[in-house]
């Protein structure tokens, strides 16, 4: 199999067309046609279907395109680590949900990374795109988050896709709030004195296997009819401390960062509902010194807040 083909088909996937791929890689598009066909006949599959408007990845050809990207990733690693003159640089990359316990894991980790040139990688996303990271080799380590009882069909995704997966802590969501909010001063909450008030949503409507407007509306019920949706953390926390009418459904949230926004953080009697925070990886991936440091930050900062 020759690399450099492979090379070409990886560029041809990202673009979706052999001229724009041309364009980029500075090949002729003949060549790079060619190419490729000479590596799928070598591979015995067709990876890609030519159509009016492009060239369109088969079921197979994902297939394939996904483990060579992660051959490629490899070999340019390789490349840099003994190439003369090169240090060695430290590399970490994860995908997690939105939540404070991780994002304090992350901070003290990053103490503890030592003076040698380093690329970390921390993006915050929903399970549907931490997977596909993960698929794609753009991320190492995923955290993916799902209510309890979707977990048959998340684990037999997991599995079919070749990946390794490792329950890090099981929760119940709290209610945080404006310490200026009509509900910060009740010791009971229930779902009807959330009626009324805007929710704060950051809702991941993803389950392998189910239709979307179920899992919408088991996520999102309809006892609440003003949403507010925000992806990014810092907004959510500026608009719940500005805005006494919000609330947000989180992991357990710690007294500094309540502090900090002046928010309260309650329990709301009538949800029993569980979650799961995973992690996931690549099967036949080797956990590195950073990968272990990090998760040891994260056992700490679980024990700690949940």
């Amino acid at each position: 199999m020759n690399i450099l083909h492979m090379k070409y088909a990886v560029e041809v996937a990202k673009v979706g067309s052999l001229n724009k791929a041309s364009e980029t890689l500075l090949v002729a598009t003949p060549n790079i046609s060619r190419s490729i066909k000479e590596l799928e006949a070598d591979i015995g599959i067709s990876i890609f279907d030519r159509t009016a408007k492009g060239m369109e990845l088969t079921p197979e050809g994902e297939e394939f395109i996904n483990y060579a990207k992660g051959i490629l990733s490899q070999i340019d690693e390789v490349e840099n680590l003994y190439k003369k003159g090169t240090s060695k640089k430290q590399k970490f990359s994860i995908s997690v949900p939105r939540a404070c316990y991780i994002s304090e894991a992350f901070s003290e980790f990053s103490k503890s990374l030592s003076n040698d040139p380093a690329e970390i990688f921390y993006k915050e996303t929903n399970s549907q795109r931490t997977i596909k990271n993960i698929l794609n080799h753009d991320y190492k380590l995923g955290i993916i988050r799902y209510a309890e009882n979707y977990d048959k069909y998340f684990k037999a995704m997991l599995e079919e896709k070749g990946l390794v997966y490792e329950m890090i802590t099981e929760f119940s969501y709290s209610l945080i709030m404006s310490a200026d909010s009509p509900l910060a001063q009740k010791e009971e909450i229930t779902f009807d004195d959330l009626k009324g008030l805007i929710e704060i949503a950051h809702a991941d409507p993803y389950v392998p296997s189910m239709p979307l407007s179920k899992v919408v509306k088991e996520e999102l019920p309809d006892n609440i009819d003003r949403r507010i949706f925000i992806f990014e953390r810092a907004s959510q926390f500026d608009l719940l401390s500005n805005n006494p009418e919000t609330f947000m459904w989180v992991s357990p949230a710690p007294d500094s960062l309540l502090k900090r926004y002046n928010l309260v953080q309650k329990k709301c009697i009538d949800n029993n509902k569980k979650y799961k925070d995973v992690l996931i990886y690549k099967n036949g991936y080797k956990l590195t010194k950073l990968d272990r440091q990090f998760i040891t930050e994260l056992c700490e900062s679980k024990r700690k807040y949940l």
